[in-house]
């Protein structure tokens, strides 16, 4: 076997990595702790979540068309790790109210929390460049994820994650 087939021999054997896409948050940062609001206006500290279990966060809007082509993954990983990592979307302040997320919400729910980023402060905090942008946090609430788009597989990254 040549060189080059035993490096890929062992590259297939070994674990693949969590495959960010190295957009936002830098992998390996500790998530910020930041506040934003449930849809009746009341504060909610993320950091809440954080450092307790895994943690998955998409940046979402109801007209953005990435988030809803990815909404049938995160349902589906949501029904498959729902106890084992929590699930929080984060509507973002752009043409936006919690009136009309709650709206939304009505006619096509989703399984886990929607909260409401009012003021952008999470949006900075996690550096999000766009809707449909997804981070995973490990139990220690590091970042193990980050990605946008409609074609990320967050069951496997949630998957490789959690070891399964």
């Amino acid at each position: 076997m040549t060189r080059y087939g035993w490096v890929l021999t062992l590259a297939l054997a070994l674990p693949p990595a969590l495959e960010a896409q190295d957009i936002g948050l830098a992998v390996g940062t500790q998530a910020p702790a930041v506040t934003v609001e449930d849809l009746d206006g009341k504060p909610v500290d993320l950091g809440r979540y954080i450092g307790k279990h895994p943690v998955m966060l998409e940046f979402w809007a109801t007209w953005c068309p990435l988030c809803k082509a990815l909404e049938p993954s995160l349902k589906a990983a949501h029904a498959k790790y729902g106890t084992a990592v929590k699930f929080v979307a984060v509507g973002v302040g752009v043409n936006e109210t919690p009136a009309s997320i709650k709206r939304h919400l009505a006619a096509d729910p989703l399984p886990f929390p929607v909260l409401f980023d009012a003021n952008g402060a999470a949006v900075r905090a996690y550096q999000a460049p766009t809707t449909s942008y997804i981070v995973v946090l490990d139990r220690a609430g590091k970042v193990v994820y980050t990605g946008a788009g409609a074609e990320q597989d967050i069951a496997a990254v949630l998957q490789r994650l959690l070891g399964d």
